[in-house]
């Protein structure tokens, strides 16, 4: 049985994994055993520190208290400081390890994750719990059956207002790419496959005289291998929540409606005008998921190597596109996409 070690307890690590861990923990006795461990070297800073929880200030006084051989790992640093993580995680002697998305901050940076990984002999999953949710599993399943003909476009909407946290100084997402876009990036290229992106755009933030650079929305547009389109908006200075993938058929429509928060873990499908809401927790599926593999599979099976190909391959993505976006003119939010019916 593994125990977790959390890197970081902000958002990410405390108010996501570790609750999505005791989750899974009341699903499957089983898959984990406490106390959880964290590294965190200002603990409390910005919020208190759970309960159940030993805080540790560095990976090497984390190793005293948890073997790396009993230890699974999360990694819920921002994507600025990943790399630096990695690199003390893995000279301390962790190998198995969960990393939140995306994997690298740029391809410079994936190189050196991917140099890490070879040459430690790493276990690294990188979150994926929309691809990893029942919803996708349906959305596959609209795919692969054929019901509604040949899939021709993905239209994803991925909007919320995040105004605090992005104009913090050591917010740790240089743009919107980074915040958003890792999550819908994942599961487009796990429907429709292998993509080369056409367009992108970015806009500033800007509030009264508060400017910051390319994190107010992102607009991401991919041509997949076999055909299918791909546009991906995601404004961070919405009104509202909306977490929205329409999936356009030769002979129908599929929306799938991902919950917007952690408020709630329900989630919404409408295929041709019939609307099913279902339960799907699908960062708690995910980390079930993952524990079993760690429990179960060698570093040398195929699909940890399968796995990290997928997420290499957004990263990429996603910095081609902030490259595209470097000398681009940020003023407004990019429009709209135009929202399929779904009734």
């Amino acid at each position: 049985m593994r125990q977790p070690l959390i890197v970081g307890l902000g958002r990410s690590g405390a108010g996501l994994h570790l609750r999505a861990l005791r989750t899974a923990l009341d699903r499957s006795p089983g898959l984990w055993r406490g106390p959880v461990v964290a590294v965190d070297p200002r603990p409390g800073e910005r919020a208190p520190v759970p309960d159940g929880v030993t805080v540790v200030p560095s990976a090497a006084r984390a190793r005293e208290l948890l073997p790396p051989d009993r230890a699974v790992v999360h990694v819920c640093t921002p994507p600025a400081a990943r790399l630096a993580v990695l690199a003390e995680l893995c000279a301390a002697g962790y190998r198995d390890l969960i990393v939140e998305k995306p994997a690298a901050a740029d391809a410079g940076e994936l190189a050196a994750v991917a140099e890490l990984r070879a040459r430690h002999g790493l276990r690294l999953a990188v979150v994926a719990h929309w691809p990893a949710s029942a919803l996708a599993d349906r959305l596959r399943g609209l795919i692969g059956s054929g019901e509604l003909g040949r899939l021709l476009r993905i239209d994803v909407t991925q909007h919320k207002p995040r105004f605090t946290r992005s104009l913090r100084a050591d917010d740790g997402h240089p743009t919107a790419f980074d915040v958003e876009l890792p999550h819908s990036l994942g599961l487009v290229l796990s429907l429709a496959g292998p993509a080369e992106a056409t367009g992108a755009r970015l806009t500033d933030l800007r509030i009264g005289s508060a400017v910051r650079p390319g994190l107010g929305s992102a607009l991401l547009e991919l041509r997949h291998a076999n055909g299918v389109r791909t546009r991906i908006l995601s404004d961070l200075t919405a009104p509202v929540r909306e977490r929205r993938a329409a999936l356009v058929f030769e002979h129908g429509t599929a929306v799938g409606h991902f919950a917007p928060s952690d408020a709630d873990d329900h989630v919404q499908l409408d295929v041709a005008g019939r609307r099913e809401v279902f339960h799907d927790d699908a960062l708690a599926s995910f980390l079930h998921r993952t524990y079993t593999r760690f429990a179960t599979l060698p570093a040398e099976d195929p699909s940890w190597a399968a796995d990290f190909a997928l997420h290499a391959d957004a990263v990429r993505l996603l910095d081609e596109a902030k490259r595209r976006c470097a000398d681009a003119t940020t003023a407004g939010p990019p429009e709209e996409a135009p929202r399929v019916p779904t009734r």
